[in-house]
């Protein structure tokens, strides 16, 4: 899958592919704590220090 996206998704010479890959990483990361973990947080009660 990967192999697949790096070569038809991302486009240029290989350098240029390397930093299109560091890039869109980075931009998966930001979406991530932004977006994705604090509604997962929120939705899901996952600051509840009860077990059980």
């Amino acid at each position: 899958m990967y192999a697949w996206f790096y070569r038809h998704v991302l486009f240029g010479p290989n350098w240029l592919r390397i930093i299109e890959s560091l890039f869109l990483l980075y931009l998966l990361t930001i979406v991530l704590f932004l977006w994705v973990y604090p509604w997962a947080f929120t939705t899901f009660g996952l600051n509840d220090n009860n077990i059980g």
